[in-house]
């Protein structure tokens, strides 16, 4: 505000002095005095300053002959292009002018404007790397997308605005919907620029989605190299890609273990990737790895996945010998609402109903899910309570959260299972266990298996019988165990191996 402030004064000040200099002058009468050659002129005024104004205008044209003069000098020369240089000197700054103007009219939003100021500097520049740019993103602000195209294709002739034509191509296929087209597009941009991390993103998007998983294993590593990812996240990325990698059909069992294994070891804390591991170690004969893989995810994490992993290691136990082996995954975690579950639905299998109350504890009051409101029905059940205080618990459990769930964190779509693409958004690694907040019904966990047994009624004092209660699903060995020479069975109970 001082600044404009000031530069109004001065301005005021010299027009004033100007104004007063030329009252001044034409009150005197006469200009100056100019003598040359034996001649001897006393202009006016008025003549003075037309005098001034002509010694300006002829100053100017000997610079310009100057400059002719030089150019022309330097064709003779050899320099070809030196005269066409002198007369397009006005042609450039006219076209950088049109240029300028154009780039000003596009971030404004004037799309008309933008596309008629970048025809005019074409006009005069002839430099379509610069032009044709501007063309596009005013098409494209225009909606006019086949124009767009269009110029998008001539810069793909340049090797300097190569990129620049992919890049707008892929944004165009990507909007339209056409991937496998859009996944050329980036592949391509991919190998012009390696480094673009705009571009990685992308072809890591599109190959993710295609389901091309060592692809996108070797952008991720590229983004690493390139400095566009943090180790920490890139490790759990690639983990995530290693496992969905681990998941193909198509892939023997060896490979299958060994990207198992890989992503378990690249992200411990990795739900999937540890239930995935701990089959892995099975499959192997290594209990004992397979107990320490989810002993050490389920004290980050406790999870109904892992604990039907850990019931699968020993799947014909008893029900009794079942909840002594528990004991560390309920040790580790004590407090957590999934233990709390874990050990009522362990205790309710070995016809301990008394002790599974204490377990439950007051979670149907601080967390009441359906899970555990279900639970809580069956311990009714099982101490032989009337009907209605087992339907009364039911219906609560019908009604009530369903607890956590693999829930999108950019859509906040629940789904069953884990999956490295959200189904609704596409997102990569977006799936988080966790309580849900949507509408649909993506799971009503382990509970809902067991509502035809407390639906239907039982005289008093009778007990539920363990093997009718589906608490944690085991799944069979595998019929044939691979030993691996480096780490053999670690003890008899555990190298025991089903016949072949």
């Amino acid at each position: 505000m001082l600044w404009s402030l000031v530069k109004i004064t001065l301005f005021v000040a010299v027009v004033t002095l100007i104004a007063v200099g030329a009252m001044y002058w034409m009150d005197a009468g006469t200009g100056f005095e100019l003598k040359f050659a034996g001649y001897e002129m006393t202009p006016g005024p008025l003549e003075s300053i037309l005098v001034i104004v002509a010694l300006f205008l002829l100053v100017w044209l000997m610079i310009r002959v100057a400059g002719f003069l030089v150019a022309f000098f330097r064709f003779c020369t050899g320099d070809d292009t030196a005269i066409k240089r002198w007369w397009n000197r006005n042609r450039e700054r006219k076209g950088y002018q049109a240029l300028a103007d154009g780039m000003l009219a596009l971030a404004s939003g004037e799309a008309s404007k933008a596309m008629s100021s970048a025809a005019k500097a074409e006009k005069y520049l002839h430099k379509p790397e610069l032009t044709n740019l501007l063309s596009a993103q005013a098409a494209e602000m225009m909606g006019d997308s086949a124009k767009a195209e269009v110029v998008y294709k001539r810069l793909l002739s340049d090797d300097k605005t190569r990129f620049v034509g992919v890049r707008g191509l892929l944004k165009q296929r990507l909007e339209a919907g056409e991937t496998e087209t859009a996944l050329k597009l980036a592949e391509k941009a991919f190998t012009l620029k390696p480094k673009h991390e705009e571009t990685q993103d992308i072809l890591l998007g599109l190959q993710a989605e295609g389901e091309d998983w060592a692809g996108a294993r070797s952008t991720l590593a590229a983004k690493l190299r390139a400095g566009n990812i943090p180790k920490t996240l890139h490790r759990r990325r690639d983990a995530v890609l290693a496992l969905a990698n681990a998941a193909d059909p198509d892939m023997d069992d060896t490979a299958k273990h060994a990207a198992a294994l890989e992503a378990h070891r690249l992200s411990p804390d990795l739900i999937p990737a540890t239930v995935m591991a701990a089959h892995a170690h099975l499959a192997n004969g290594y209990k004992r790895k397979a107990k320490k893989a989810i002993l050490n995810t389920w004290t980050t994490t406790p999870h109904p996945d892992l604990a039907a992993a850990f019931a699968a290691i020993e799947p014909e136990e008893t029900a009794e010998a079942r909840v002594k082996r528990f004991a560390p995954l309920v040790k580790a975690q004590p407090d957590h609402d999934e233990t709390r579950m874990l050990q009522a639905e362990l205790l309710i299998a070995a016809e301990d109903f008394p002790t599974a109350r204490k377990a439950i504890g007051d979670l149907v009051e601080t967390s009441p899910s359906a899970r555990a409101l279900t639970i809580m029905a069956a311990i009714e059940r099982g101490e032989g309570a009337d009907n209605a205080v087992v339907q009364g618990w039911l219906a609560r459990a019908v009604t009530a959260r369903r607890g956590p769930a693999w829930v999108c964190e950019k859509c906040n779509t629940a789904h069953h299972d884990w999956a490295p693409l959200c189904k609704r958004c596409q997102g990569f690694d977006t799936l988080s266990w966790k309580e849900t907040t949507s509408e649909e019904d993506p799971v009503l966990s382990a509970a809902t298996s067991m509502l035809p047994l407390i639906e239907t009624p039982a005289p008093a004092g009778d007990a539920i019988a363990s093997e009718d209660i589906p608490l944690i699903e085991s799944e069979p060995e595998d019929a044939e165990i691979l030993p691996e020479a480096d780490d053999p069975p670690e003890d008899s109970a555990e190298s025991e191996k089903p016949a072949v």
